[in-house]
């Protein structure tokens, strides 16, 4: 699942068991969050201090996502829940600009990029 919020872009997927591995099988309860920006998984961790103050950011420069955080599903829902609960505006990019500022204009950009190439699907 690709998230796109105002803390950042995650990309959450099951965690694989053990030592995470190809070759160990997914753990379903168990959610690995993915950013390709480390100041978006502190973000992240930085406004669910109640939730994610243990997860560890792991870097990881030999994989597509250099940073990731693993964290209990039942603990990910509940950030889900806190990410609805926080919304208050009617404009995504525009909100992204607001709350980054000056420090996430690439961010902006790149979610203005995406927007494009998703509208394509609309036509």
């Amino acid at each position: 699942m690709w998230l796109f919020t105002k803390h950042g872009f995650f990309s959450a997927v099951c965690a694989r068991q053990g030592d995470g591995g190809y070759s160990q099988p997914v753990d379903p309860q168990r959610i690995m969050v993915r950013a390709r920006v480390r100041d978006h998984l502190e973000a992240l961790k930085s406004e669910f201090a109640d939730l994610l103050t243990n997860c560890e950011i792991v870097e990881s420069r030999n994989t597509d996502y250099a940073y990731r955080i693993f964290v209990e599903k039942s603990i990910w829902s509940q950030v889900m829940l806190g990410l609805t609960d926080e919304m208050d505006y009617d404009n995504f990019k525009s909100e992204v600009a607001r709350h980054q500022g000056n420090d996430g204009a690439r961010y902006k950009e790149s979610l203005h990029e995406v927007w494009s190439v998703m509208n394509r699907l609309q036509k």
